[in-house]
Formats: structure tokens, sequence, C-alpha cells
């Protein structure tokens, strides 16, 4: 059994029903709401492990309770939505969630990505190392980066995605493999929730985001840290 605490929150009950019965098959505690008021209120109390979304919650969205969370809480937070377009997709991850799937979607692929997500948050592969390199430091043991000596707020998928790559200077990483390393699962194609990150990276720890000085594009294969 896990004693991690899970809260979903959906319209459809239906839904909701079926993410319960997954996920407390697969030993987590679920806490559920079918409106967004009722879902903050949950996250609040319970202090969950991670957070599914809808984003199509009455009385408040899916993306306003996700920004409300992100004032005070890096918990990782899953996108459940009908929308498959990708201004909708790049949206949902700009403002802090870690995954976005779309409906219809397959519970066990689901718990597969609640599980990776979990298993990062609770080991992040950290040790306690110091990377410094001109303008940007990266405090593995504390989670920490500066750049120019001020203090930068990351998500954890943010970080961890600096981390593998200012690991390995000038290696270039593709983007399945980058992916895999990250989301710890398979990306069946769908490279657009890592693309996302990097972008927001990029405008948290570059000067010119159009024109980096960290994170670079080999074009056609990935990316690779450089300084």
């Amino acid at each position: 059994m896990h004693d991690q605490n899970i809260v979903v929150a959906d319209h459809d009950k239906e839904t909701i029903s079926i993410l319960s019965l997954f996920l407390t098959r697969e030993g987590y505690q679920v806490a559920a709401a079918d409106n967004g008021i009722t879902a903050l209120q949950l996250i609040h109390d319970i202090k969950p492990d991670l957070i599914i979304l809808d984003t199509q919650l009455h009385g408040l969205d899916g993306m306003a309770v996700c920004k409300e969370v992100r004032k005070t809480s890096n918990v990782p937070i899953m996108f459940l939505s009908s929308d498959s377009k990708d201004e909708a997709i790049i949206h949902g991850l700009s403002i802090g969630a870690d995954d976005y799937m779309t409906k219809p979607f397959s519970p066990s692929q689901l718990v597969a990505r609640v599980k990776a997500h979990l298993r990062r948050q609770q080991h992040p592969h950290l040790n306690h190392q110091l990377l410094s390199f001109p303008g940007l430091e990266i405090d593995r043991s504390s989670y920490t980066v500066k750049v120019d000596g001020t203090l930068i707020s990351l998500s954890c998928k943010e970080f961890d995605l600096l981390c593998h790559l200012a690991e390995s200077p000038n290696k270039v990483f593709k983007l399945e493999h980058l992916y895999q390393l990250i989301w710890n699962s398979e990306s069946f194609g769908d490279t657009r929730t890592l693309m996302v990150h990097i972008s927001n990276l990029r405008k948290k720890i570059e000067k010119d985001p159009t024109n980096p000085r960290y994170i670079l594009t080999v074009r056609g294969v990935g990316y690779k840290f450089s300084y």
C-alpha cells in the first residue's frame, strides 16, 4: 500500500469513478471533487502528493485551480482535457502543470505517468554537488538555481531538465531520450510537453530566450547545454 494522496478533480463523475478505481487498485489514497472550489479546499486540507485536474471544472476551472496551487506549492499537477489543440496544451504547461493528457485517455497509461511523477518527486536523483557555470549556479542538494546571484524559482520538472542537461555540457540529448529521462515514460511521439518546459526554462534562466546562451536547440535532433 502507498501512503501517497492524490486529489482527482473532474466535472464528469464517470471519469472520477474510473480514475479512483485504477488509482486505489495501485494503493493510492484518492480524494475526489467535481468542481474547482471543492478541489481547492481538498488540496488545502489534504496537501496531496499529486493532483489530477480536468481543465473544464465547474465553479473554478482547472487552469485557475492550477494557478492558485502554484502560488504556494510545487506538487505535481496533471491536466486531463478534451481539448487537444497545441495552444491549450502549451497554455496548460506554461502556467505550471507537469503533464497534460487528452480525453479519451488510457487509464493504465495515466497510472504509469502518475507513478513516474511520484517516483521523481520522492527520489529526484540529486546529489550534493554544486554545478557552477558563468552566471549560473545549480545546487542539487537544496534544489535551487541562481542566475547572476539571483534565486530563480523553477518547477520540479524544469529543475530536473536543467540538471540533466547541465550534467553533460555539449552532449546532445534526443527529444525522446530526454523525455524518458524526465518523465520516466514513453512520449508516444508527443514531445510537446518537453518543448514547452524547455521554453519556460529558457524564459527563466536566459537573458534573451530567443537567443539562448545555456540551452541550445540542435535542429532535427534535440537539445544540449552550453556555457
